[in-house]
Order: structure tokens, then sequence, then C-alpha cells
């Protein structure tokens, strides 16, 4: 009777699905996180775009920080993504701002590690200034996530327009 625990193929085979499984385990991120986190990403954008505050504002975490173009230029703490909300649509008031829309490329960059996500977008924004048509082309959004109890939210964000 042959003893195959010990024989080439059986070793090579021990070893191969070893270092696959070591690899797997190294791994920053399985499929699943990378489209849920992608997914309050675009429910953030996409709720912002239909004017769905309570939505966008689901998407968010209860401490997040924000830095964007408008005055302050920076929200933090509990309630920052209402009060951006808040002043965008003041500033929007302000200087006769309609139909703003971000339109999302391809993610340059998703990294998920356990439970923190890191997302970098190229965006446009498009808008309509005083009844005149304006886009915002080759700007940045870097978002960053959490997954908590809720699922992922997001704990902060920048826009950074070009």
């Amino acid at each position: 009777m042959t003893d195959h625990a010990y024989s080439p193929r059986t070793l090579w085979l021990k070893s191969f699905l070893a270092l696959a499984a070591l690899a797997i385990a190294f791994l920053p991120a399985n499929a699943t996180d990378t489209l849920d986190v992608m997914a309050t990403v675009h429910q953030f954008v996409d709720s912002f775009n239909k004017g769905d505050v309570k939505t966008a504002i689901a998407s968010c975490a209860a401490q997040t920080s924000i830095i964007d173009e408008f005055a302050p230029y920076a929200w933090n703490g509990t309630g920052a993504c209402a009060n951006w909300i808040s002043d965008y649509d003041a500033d929007a008031k302000k200087n006769g701002i309609t139909d703003g829309m971000v339109k999302l490329g391809e993610p340059w960059h998703v990294d998920v590690m356990a439970d923190h996500a890191y997302v970098v977008i190229p965006a446009s924004y498009t808008f309509k200034e005083k009844g005149k048509a304006v886009k915002e082309s080759k700007s940045v959004l870097t978002i960053v996530l959490g997954k908590g109890d809720g699922g992922w939210r997001i704990t902060g964000w920048t826009w950074s327009k070009h």
C-alpha cells in the first residue's frame, strides 16, 4: 500500500492550497466589500442629484468631516452632512445656482481594509448659474468610509475642483 500523504503531487497540492489561503487572508478587500462601499458612494451622489436630502444624509456617519469649494469650506462633527447640505442650499440660492448634478467617473482607487475604505473618483459637476450652463470638469471626489452595524457610512469626503 502506497502512502499518498507524502507523494510529490500531494505535497505540491497542499503547499498550493496553503499559499492560496494565505494570499486570500491578506487581500485588502473582497469583491462584496468593494461593491458595498461603492453602493454607499453612489447612494450619496444619486440622492444629492435627486434632491433627496434624507437619503443623502443617511449615507453619512454621525461624525463626518467635509471639505468643499464654498464657504465655510469645512464641516466637522455631528450633523456635518446635514449642515453641509443646508449651507450648499443657501450658497446655491445666494448665487443663483440651480440644477446641480454630480457625475462620477470610474474610481481610481477603492481601497478597503477591514472596516475602513478610501475611494478616489474623478467627477464633474454641472449646474446653471443664473440660467447659464456651467460645468466643472476634471474634479476629484475623495471619500473615506467606515463599516459599522448599519453597513458602510461616509466618515469624510473632500471635493477638489480643477
